[in-house]
């Protein structure tokens, strides 16, 4: 227990009733009598009443997942044995990933409290709600019993799926994505017998089925479909140059946007999908699945993705990752370099890994560095900048075109632009049977 503000005001007050004896008469001192015995009393009944701190007990129902910018709605339930109603106020102890809330002030009624707290999310990762501070106040409020009582939840903050969902839905009702699965007119596009049927003018004549045509009297033409059932691996690479924000959101969530958009779209086109991500160490690994119902297990890797300080080891990540792939898959490597020297590395591990698998290298660009480049230097301050930009740029460019000739598709976007193209260059491999 300790004192309110309330019972330091009650001191206050008998510190100065006993000084009245002192400065204005001695006959006064019954009356700092009076006020000391009716403060000991008040403060003793005050506390009488107070329920135990070990007694209290609380419980929190909290959603297990939430989206970046979403709120939390976690409801917190205080228990303690007493049936008079006491004043309560409660807040949660919190990590960094959410918005910082209030206290909540209630009443303990028949040894029971609620309380209702709107967490919103700032980041992505596990949310852990540690512990939650309670102070039950007496019904004079001189007294309060404050505890800290034990919670340990958790939930996931998640990316946010709405511009994934429309994205996705936009490409998947598009016509060459249709096309994917069922192509027709382009030549070697697809291997899998779909269907035959009669043939029309502007088919091509080598896909004539002769033997069909010789029973059925006229010609028929086989239609192929593009296989499925392939494999694509995301690879994300959460270092330390990934972290760097962009538009105000660390590259590495550009990534994880695009990542989740692409395996949306892979599960619909009926492909099987991977997850691989890696720093300084390996992380995590989910084997490839196929089916919408395996999105949520994905989402559940990104959001548990953290960020990392460490330098990224691309020899010890892509040599694990080849040996888990005991089939010719699609990589899709999303990470970042700063210029060829620091990349030679980086590009020896994904020529090996791409001598048996077909790798797509994203590298999400910054936009300030093209307009820092191409500003007019109209100050040497402004000149040298460009001159700098101008550097790292054509050292960007130089890394792409080495990826190009190990038949590594590069792709170098800004932020808004990653999982379109991304996209496109994932449907133009199933068009092309590359894989």
């Amino acid at each position: 227990m300790r004192p309110t503000r309330r019972a330091i005001l009650v001191a206050a007050i008998g510190l100065a009733a006993a000084l009245l004896p002192a400065m204005v008469s001695p006959a006064a001192w019954p009356l700092w009598l009076a006020v000391f015995v009716t403060g000991s009393v008040a403060i003793g009944l005050d506390g009488a009443f107070l329920p135990a701190r070990r007694t209290l007990r609380v419980s929190l129902d909290l959603p297990a997942t939430a989206a970046i910018g979403e709120t939390l709605a976690a409801h917190l339930v205080v228990t303690a044995p007493t049936r008079r109603p006491l004043a309560i106020t409660s807040v949660l102890d919190l990590s960094a990933l959410v918005t910082p809330v209030a206290p909540r002030s209630a009443f303990l009624r028949a040894g029971r409290a609620e309380f209702d707290f709107e967490l919103r999310a700032l980041r992505r990762g596990v949310v852990k709600v540690e512990r939650a501070w309670v102070q039950v106040t007496g019904p004079l409020g001189l007294l309060a019993t404050v505890a800290v009582l034990e919670i340990a939840r958790e939930a996931l903050i998640v990316a946010d799926l709405r511009p994934v969902h429309r994205t996705a839905l936009r490409f998947a009702s598009d016509r060459h994505f249709t096309a994917g699965s069922r192509i027709e007119r382009y030549v070697g596009d697809g291997t899998e017998l779909d269907s035959l049927r009669e043939h029309q003018v502007g088919d091509d004549p080598r896909w004539i089925d002769w033997k069909g045509s010789a029973r059925h009297h006229r010609l028929i033409t086989r239609q192929f479909r593009a296989e499925r059932n392939q494999q694509v691996i995301l690879a994300l690479d959460s270092g330390r140059l990934m972290a760097e924000p962009l538009d105000g959101v660390p590259k590495l969530d550009h990534a994880v946007t695009a990542a989740l958009v692409l395996a949306f779209v892979s599960l619909r086109a009926g492909d099987r999908v991977g997850w691989f991500d890696f720093a300084g160490r390996v992380g995590a690994w989910a084997e490839p699945e196929s089916g919408l119902a395996s999105f949520g297990a994905l989402r559940q890797h990104a959001a548990r993705l953290d960020y990392s300080e460490a330098e990224t080891n691309y020899t010890l990540a892509l040599t694990s990752l080849a040996q888990r792939l005991r089939r010719r898959s699609l990589v899709v490597v999303l990470t970042d370099f700063v210029d060829s020297i620091t990349a030679e590395l980086m590009i020896d591990n994904l020529d090996r890994l791409a001598r048996r698998h077909l790798l797509v290298f994203v590298a999400i660009e910054d936009p300030a560095l093209g307009a820092l480049a191409t500003a007019p230097p109209n100050s040497p301050r402004n000149l040298h900048r460009a001159v700098v930009a101008g550097g790292l740029l054509r050292e960007r460019e130089l890394v792409r075109e080495r990826l190009r000739r190990r038949g590594i598709e590069p792709l170098g976007v800004p932020p808004g632009e990653v999982h379109p193209r991304l996209i496109n260059t994932y449907l133009e491999i199933k068009r092309r049977e590359r894989l």
